[in-house]
């Protein structure tokens, strides 16, 4: 399977699952708008989801996958299957006792780190502890379900780790087409999401866990001890969770500033929906890939292989991502309205908030998806510690702006940090990569990435000009089917105009992409399971 091929693999379960997502966010506009219980029910939701991205996707995608890949290569399916039981032992129990102390103090937690604003507004701050106490143990399910799906993307089984979040939105879709038909109040539709995100982890858990025994992985329960093996994943796993999750750590500071002022919590989880689109399809795709590839090739010594997979990655990301960040800046207003501008959302007249911040998200969409991109060279080395130190001071300059912006812009203020961050942690990375000589100069990827630049400048300033044309079909008053069909023909036009210029200035190359798609995996050898169809 080539590179690409097991990128679209990923990035197709990312897909599903960003496209039942905006439904679900739909259905919660149309419930809940952006009043109080949704404020209660996204913050308390960004609690167990960030530490699902530090402990579970943010560790295990970093540390335990070259860990556990390299013990597919010294040792076999016998020696990973041990390592893993010994892994297990140690993050189970860790989790039954970090479940337990949050679950206790969750009423301090809510007031000093989730949502202190909430604290002048008792009912909004004993739901927020509510919710969040039904939410938490997600993340016990979702940090074993990591660890699954760790395994699986280290055997190049892609799909059930892929498929798996899609679940997640199916179940909450279901809860709230059952709101919508019994006629529920508020805040029954809000209880009765927490519970739908607990049921979802369960299930989520079972579907990898299939996959895993499927592929000839069955784990046993053992006592949890300090192994060499699981000293030396713990080691890599602290720096690699902050690192990981940096996205959601500057998300969880954003929703605690945001907190202080009424709607800023839902419309900036509103505005991240949108922008999770293409961030999890390509960049999330292109990091789970990417980690295991690259450290197959580093363990084997092909220095030349694995420089090819980096900058290989990186054009990909740019390709595809460049005219996202150019179509939200331009187009941030009619994909709101079509997407939310129903029911309570509309009566509360929050589509101009949600579109400028949604507008500053797409400015730094490109360097969220580079720093997927770029720290698998950092972690394929086992270096988790440089990533961790970019992280910290992205995060100290993204707390300091949002401090000072807040109080001027509003929740803008907390996007624009967040967008300076994401660029400052990018800018980081690369140059030490660069300086360490582990991002070998590849001169077809420094020729293609102005002309993309410059094919996403034009495709945008096309859009812009067509929409100002087209403003009275893509206005509030227009009929929603004739906004929906004007935005569809928009975005298609400029899907064209964009793919049409980057073939033709250079920035891609219909013969590498052809040679990309048709590149073969290497047999698998005798301890390597074969591949999912």
């Amino acid at each position: 399977m080539s590179l690409v091929a097991k990128f679209a693999t990923v990035a197709s379960g990312t897909l599903a699952s960003r496209i039942l997502g905006f439904t679900r966010e739909m259905l919660m506009a149309a419930a809940l708008g952006t009043g109080p219980v949704a404020d209660a029910f996204y913050a308390a939701f960004q609690f167990p989801n960030t530490f699902r991205r530090l402990f579970a996707e943010g560790a295990f995608n970093t540390a335990f996958v070259p860990l556990f890949a390299k013990e597919i290569e010294a040792e076999g399916l016998d020696g990973a299957r041990r390592f893993s039981e010994e892994v297990f032992g140690v993050l189970f129990s860790a989790l039954i006792v970090l479940t337990i102390a949050m679950e206790l103090a969750m009423p301090l937690l809510v007031r000093t780190i989730i949502a202190p604003g909430f604290a002048g507004d008792p009912e909004k701050y004993d739901l927020t502890v509510s919710l969040a106490t039904v939410m938490f143990p997600y993340l016990m399910c979702m940090s074993l379900a990591s660890m699954m799906a760790g395994m699986l993307n280290s055997l190049r089984r892609y799909f059930a780790a892929a498929i798996a979040p899609v679940f997640l939105n199916i179940i909450l879709i279901g809860v709230l087409y059952w709101a919508w038909r019994s006629g529920a109040d508020g805040l029954t539709v809000g209880y009765a999401m927490a519970w739908g995100v607990m049921a979802a982890g369960l299930v989520q858990l079972a579907i990898v866990w299939v996959a895993a025994r499927h592929a000839g992985i069955s784990i046993g329960f053992r006592r949890p001890r300090l192994t060499p093996g699981v000293k030396r994943l713990l080691l890599l796993a602290l720096p690699a969770a902050i690192t990981g999750g940096i996205t959601q750590i500057n998300q969880l500071i954003g929703t605690a500033i945001a907190s202080t002022q009424a709607s800023a919590v839902s419309s900036l989880a509103l505005a991240d929906r949108v922008y999770q689109l293409p961030l999890g399809v390509v960049g999330i795709a292109v990091a789970i890939v990417l980690l295991p590839e690259l450290s197959r090739a580093l363990k084997a010594g092909n220095a030349m292989e694995a420089a090819n997979l980096q900058n290989r990655s990186v054009e990909f990301t740019l390709f595809l991502t460049l005219p996202a960040a150019a179509a939200l800046l331009v187009m941030a207003e009619p994909i709101v309205r079509v997407l939310y501008e129903r029911g309570a959302f509309a009566a509360s007249n929050s589509t101009p908030v949600v579109a400028s911040i949604l507008s500053i998200f797409g400015l730094g969409l490109p360097a969220f998806v580079l720093i997927k991109a770029f720290t698998p060279g950092y972690f394929a080395r086992e270096d988790t510690r440089t990533p961790m130190v970019f992280a910290a001071i992205s995060v100290a300059l993204n707390i300091a702006m949002a401090l000072v912006l807040f109080p001027s812009m509003g929740a803008p203020g907390i996007a624009v940090a967040s967008a300076a961050a994401g660029w400052l942690n990018a800018v980081m990375l690369l140059a030490v990569l660069i300086r360490r000589g582990h991002w070998g100069h590849d001169a077809p990827l420094m020729k293609r990435i102005p002309r993309l630049v410059l094919s996403a400048a034009i495709m945008g300033a096309a859009l812009w000009i067509a929409q100002d044309w087209l403003g009275d079909r893509l206005s509030a008053s227009a009929p929603l089917v004739t906004q929906v069909v004007t935005l569809a023909l928009l975005s298609g036009a400029g899907a064209v105009l964009y793919f049409g210029l980057a073939f033709a200035l250079g920035g891609a190359d219909p013969g590498m992409v052809r040679r990309s798609i048709r590149r073969g995996a290497t047999r698998p050898t005798a301890m390597e399971p074969p591949q999912d169809s």
